[in-house]
Formats: structure tokens, C-alpha cells, sequence
């Protein structure tokens, strides 16, 4: 026998009782119960749940006779229904001890866990560092796909690759890029480049680029999903429609999970290894770039939850860049109408006096830590302590973003102390590189 969580009395609206003492902590079996106050309360079924009642079999309403009916309905055949009580079993307040138990328990384990196992677990993964240096994989004559080619980290990507001699197969919207880049990576080296041209916010153009891949090489070895675009919109500024946010997404979080999908299965084959272009905006959380940012959340926590499904077959090194010379540093947003522009305003505003790394550097290291099969790279690696601010200072972060990146009400958005600041001090041309401080991007 268990005790119902949710005494309910039922009554016909001519004679409603108002004696519900009787009703009080029913017991039921098999989800059942019969009990009768004043003759209105009848057999029932009850979601202890949601507080619903789910059947009624009272043998004076036919229309309530062995039926299943939603509370709206027993109300339009002239019932009504109310709680009056409500009584906890056994089992839930054995639940309640647990939780009380592990809200003190729990925080103070973890504290004490911390400070014995954090040293020891620090030095084995600088030891494990160390032997992954050593060890670490020759990508030369490795078949290397590489997403958003055409620019930025992408394009870099391919160069330092291609200088070890990887084959590569480089994919993006824009083939007239991606076939200069490819020129560059066989002069610096690789020996086979193809040039795919595809958009990865499709699922069919995802499928067709690993198959693609696969035909001509016969093999696939690394996964880079490095595609991305970016939009500066105050969430309530954009259409209705969240065309705009759902472009951010289709793009940076889909693009990637669609183009993995289809290559996981030969990634297997070849023990091979995926990197992911997540961002350090995943946890900083910049203003006007909230879907931006929860694209790169995503890409963490889906690649972190991939990474346990696939165990030691693949690999994956999830990257969180800061500011790296790139389009999206260079002020290329999406804008409300579909197209790409610079806004190299709004970039001020939003990047401001933050040192903004090369893409060269940047490439390298993420070739280097997939090569070692590292399972988390932020670079510059300085930006890492951004997660501590966010983590231990929330408050401090979110209202310096406030204080820095809004104007006063009525002012235009570029008015924001943090461009001031940029415009006053003139670390512009010392910080930004030279290829990010001109508005000309890249067209076919």
C-alpha cells in the first residue's frame, strides 16, 4: 500500500460537499481508490506527479464510466475536483534524508577532494604531457578535412598542415579562396589538397564533402569543424522570425554535428581524431552575441558528451580561441537581411582594448595539441583565466560588460566606453593586426 501524494475530492456541482475530512490521506492500491464523503466521492485515478486526475469510474455518471478524461473534461460534465491534502510516503521522505544528507556531505567532500587530489592529478597529466610531446602523431601523408578554409584560423590551418606534409581536403562557401589557399598549402608542402565547395548549415553538402573526401583519398584521418559566423544583435533587435539566430546555429553548432556524423564511422577505421572550434565566448558570454555564444556552449558540451560515447576509437580536442585575427575580428557579421558585412564599429566596441592573437600562431598550436591528442586547448593560452573570473567572480564580469560595452540610453551602440577607450589610447594599430584593422574581406 502506498500513500497518494494529492488527496482529491470529487463532487457534483448540485450537491458539492463541503466535508472533505473523510478525504483526507486516501489510500490506494494499483492506482485506485474507492472512498465516499457524503456519496460524492467516487473511484479515482491520480498523477501524483502533476496533480491530475486521469480516470474517473463513478458508476452514478455514465459519461465518467471506464474512460480516461483530462480535468477540463470532467469539469464540463458538471464535476469539480479540488486538493485538500497532501500526505508524504515512506519513500519520498527517505529521498528528502538523502538529499538533506549530500547538501552537507557533498561540499565538504569535494573540498577535501580537491586538496589531496588536485597535486597528484596535476603532476600525472604534466607527466602525460610530456610523454604526448614525445609521442606525438606525424600527420604527414594524413588525409586532414578541414571546414571554413577560405579565411581566418581555417585558411592558416591548412598552411600549417600542409607544411607537414598532410593531404588535405579544404571546404567552404567560396572556391575561389579555398583554391588559392590550396595553391599555397602544396607549395609549403602537402601533397594532395582538393577543394570541396560546400556549405555546412546543409545536411546533404556535409554528407557529400566526407564522401567526397573518402572517394579521393580512400581514408579519413582528422576532422576539423572549424566553420563559423557571428551577428551583433540585441536579442530583442532581431526579426521575429529568429532567421538571423538560427543561421548562428545552423552554421557553428549544426554544421559540425552533421559534418561528424557522417565521419565518424571512417574516423574509426583510421583511429583518427576530430578538433572543434568551440570559443572562449562560451563562457564569457560577450553582449549582443548571445547565440553566437550559446552556439560555442554547445560545440562543448556535445563534443565532451562524443567523447565519452566514442571512448579511446577517437579522439577529440575541443579549442576555446579568444580574439584571433579572423573575419569575425575583423568585423564580418550577419546581418538582419542575410548578408555578411564589416562592422568594424560594433568589432571595436565589442573586441576593444583585448590583444587580438595571429591566426598563424593560433593554427599551430591547435595542430600541435591535436597531434598530442589534448583534449582541451585555449589560445592565447592567457585567456584561460577568464574562466576563473567567470567561474569565482560572475557578478564583477557581468557588470563590466554592463559599465563597458553599453552606452548612455539614447546614444548610438558605438558610443560604448569600451571603443572610447580604443579611439582615446590608440592601442588599435599596437594590438589589432594589420590584416583585421582594413574592412576588404575576401569574395569570389
Amino acid at each position: 500500500m502506498a500513500v497518494i501524494s494529492s488527496a482529491v475530492v470529487i463532487y457534483n456541482n448540485s450537491s458539492p460537499s463541503t466535508d472533505t475530512g473523510n478525504a483526507i490521506d486516501i489510500r490506494f492500491n494499483d492506482g485506485m481508490a474507492t472512498r465516499t464523503v457524503d456519496n460524492s466521492l467516487h473511484v479515482y485515478k491520480t498523477n501524483s506527479s502533476h496533480n491530475k486526475i486521469h480516470s474517473l469510474r463513478p458508476a452514478c455518471d455514465p459519461q465518467l464510466n471506464n474512460a480516461s478524461h483530462t480535468t477540463q473534461e470532467v469539469s464540463s460534465y458538471g464535476w469539480e475536483f479540488s486538493i485538500v491534502n497532501r500526505t508524504t510516503g515512506f519513500l519520498d521522505q527517505t529521498m528528502d534524508l538523502i538529499h538533506k544528507f549530500l547538501n552537507l556531505v557533498a561540499p565538504t567532500f569535494t573540498f577535501f577532494s580537491f586538496v589531496f587530489l588536485l597535486p597528484p592529478f596535476y603532476f600525472f597529466n604534466f607527466f602525460l604531457s610530456i610523454l604526448r610531446s614525445v609521442f606525438s602523431e606525424n600527420v604527414a601523408g594524413k588525409v586532414i578535412v578541414i571546414t571554413g578554409a577560405s579565411s581566418g584560423i581555417g585558411e592558416h590551418l591548412a598552411y600549417e598542415y600542409g607544411r607537414r606534409g598532410a593531404r588535405l581536403a579544404l571546404t567552404a562557401r567560396r572556391e575561389k579562396s579555398l583554391q588559392e589557399i590550396a595553391d599555397r598549402a602544396r607549395d609549403l608542402g602537402s601533397p594532395d589538397v582538393i577543394v570541396i565547395r560546400a556549405d555546412v548549415s546543409k545536411v546533404d553538402d556535409c554528407r557529400r564533402l566526407v564522401e567526397e573526401t573518402v572517394n579521393h583519398f580512400g581514408r579519413l584521418d582528422h576532422l576539423v569543424n572549424n566553420a563559423g559566423i557571428n551577428t551583433v544583435c540585441m536579442f530583442e533587435d532581431a526579426p521575429p522570425d529568429m532567421s538571423l539566430f538560427r543561421a548562428i546555429m545552423d552554421t557553428n553548432f549544426w554544421g559540425s554535428v552533421y559534418t561528424t556524423r557522417f565521419a565518424v564511422p571512417h574516423l574509426k577505421n583510421s583511429k583518427g581524431k576530430i578538433v572543434v572550434m568551440s570559443s572562449a565566448a562560451s563562457w564569457m558570454n560577450d553582449p549582443r552575441t548571445s547565440v553566437y555564444n550559446a552556439s560555442k556552449a554547445a560545440l562543448t558540451a556535445f563534443f565532451d558528451t562524443l567523447r565519452i560515447e566514442l571512448g579511446s576509437e577517437v579522439k577529440i580536442t575541443i579549442v576555446t580561441p579568444g580574439f584571433i585575427e579572423s573575419e569575425i575580428t575583423q568585423g564580418k557579421f550577419l546581418q538582419r537581411d542575410g548578408n555578411m558585412e564589416v562592422q568594424q564599429d560594433m568589432r571595436d566596441v565589442q573586441v576593444s582594448s583585448i590583444p587580438v592573437a595571429s591566426a598563424s600562431g593560433c593554427a599551430q598550436a591547435i595542430v600541435n595539441s591535436a597531434s598530442k591528442g589534448d583534449r582541451y586547448l585555449t589560445q592565447p593560452s592567457w585567456f584561460r583565466v577568464t574562466y576563473l573570473w567567470k567561474m569565482f567572480f560572475p557578478e564583477l564580469v557581468e557588470w563590466g560588460y554592463i559599465l563597458s560595452h553599453f552606452s548612455r540610453p539614447g546614444a548610438p551602440h558605438q558610443q560604448a566606453p569600451s571603443k572610447k577607450i580604443l579611439d582615446f589610447t590608440g592601442l588599435k594599430n599596437v594590438i589589432y593586426p594589420s590584416s583585421i584593422q582594413s574592412p576588404e574581406i575576401k569574395t569570389d
